[in-house]
């Protein structure tokens, strides 16, 4: 099972956080974590966010990321969107 835990932050609180699951497991890694990413940015109502380098290198070394403003093309209304792998 993959699980990954959407969060976004403002003003140094958590607003909003869902879990995304997938049980199956014909899907690599990076496909779990795409289909996770798009649910939990469908549920908060997010444009996906832009991956950059730190992102890649974040996620890899520590299961966890976090957006700011200049991974998103539209104004946000939030300080950032942090997700987590927790399985």
């Amino acid at each position: 099972m993959f699980r990954l835990w959407g969060k976004i932050i403002k003003n140094n609180k958590i607003v909003n956080q869902y879990t995304a699951e997938i049980e199956e497991t014909g899907f690599s890694e990076a496909e779990m974590l795409d289909i996770c990413i798009d649910e939990i940015c469908k549920k908060f109502d997010i444009q996906k966010p832009l991956w950059f380098p730190l992102n890649k290198k974040d996620y890899a070394a520590y299961g966890r990321t976090v957006f700011r403003t200049d991974s998103f093309m539209e104004n946000i209304d939030f300080d950032f969107f942090e997700i987590e792998r927790i399985s």
